[in-house]
């Protein structure tokens, strides 16, 4: 349930928009010629692209390219609302805001594939994040003056992460979509929790297109290859980590331990700790 949802715009765009969910929620977002910056404020979200999984929790970002994407907003025992302030990035709204002084960084890098750019616990963008906060509270403070202000500080400030280069380098190409065959969706999905609708949405077919399609190219139906590939992932965790069954679960796509765990049995005939304890409990850090 969205509890609260406020958007500002600036050219007749949306650009800056903060909501607050009561979770859990689905949703669905296409970027067609737009990227976004996701900051979570509070609580915890899951977030699919074509070709990434991202989780965040509070004070974590991530920027994302443009394509479809796949957000479901999570329950916490730690709140029971999530919150989060999203920042969109359009070419002209952007080349508009710059016009003749448009960034040497984004003119002179080159364009290549980088990985959408999650951002965690950085101080400065937790500061530019308070600073939208108090506007959000006093929307009539806001003008289109300041919005411009607030993109260019924004763009300016994730320059600063840890993640400079790849920043850069992810901005020259931030809305260039390039076209993914479907083997390397489904392997970008395979520990996602995605419904079959759905990555069929992402691989642009239909669902009795996209089962043809999963059989020709894995000769397996999609539930028994996930399930396959979540086990054998597993059971590797199992072995060489020292890691706890829940965290596995959740690391291996399964968003409840207790379903885990009885899949578990049934595929290998003994549970995750006893397999644990069959292979010597040989840990790797």
């Amino acid at each position: 349930m969205i509890l609260e949802h406020i958007q500002f715009d600036l050219f007749k765009k949306k650009i800056f928009e903060k909501m607050v969910i009561v979770p859990p929620l689905k949703m669905h977002d296409t970027f067609q010629n737009e990227a976004c910056f996701l900051y979570m404020i509070n609580g915890e979200q899951e977030i699919n692209s074509v070709s990434e999984h991202w989780r965040l929790n509070s004070k974590e970002a991530v920027l994302m390219k443009c394509g479809i994407h796949f957000s479901k907003w999570l329950k916490s025992n730690r709140t029971d609302k999530c919150e989060a302030i999203a920042v969109h990035l359009y070419p002209d709204v952007i080349k508009k805001i710059y016009e003749k002084e448009f960034p040497d960084f984004i003119l002179n890098a080159k364009i290549k594939e980088v990985a959408s750019n999650k951002i965690v616990n950085d101080e400065l963008v937790y500061q530019y994040i308070a600073s939208m906060q108090f506007y959000f509270n006093n929307p009539s403070l806001v003008s289109e003056e300041l919005l411009v202000l607030k993109l260019k500080e924004l763009i300016l400030l994730l320059t600063k992460t840890e993640n400079v280069s790849s920043i850069q380098t992810l901005f020259a190409g931030l809305f260039s979509q390039r076209e993914y065959n479907f083997k390397e969706i489904i392997e970008a999905h395979i520990l996602s929790n995605l419904s079959m609708e759905e990555l069929a949405m992402l691989t642009n077919l239909s669902i009795s297109s996209f089962k043809r399609e999963f059989k020709r190219i894995f000769n397996d139906s999609p539930a028994h290859y996930f399930k396959s590939k979540k086990i054998e992932k597993a059971k590797k965790l199992l072995t060489i980590t020292d890691h706890r069954i829940g965290d596995i679960a959740f690391e291996c796509g399964f968003n409840d331990q207790a379903h885990f765990t009885r899949l578990f049995h049934v595929v290998t005939g003994v549970s995750p700790s006893q397999y644990r304890m069959n292979h010597n409990g040989k840990f790797l850090s």
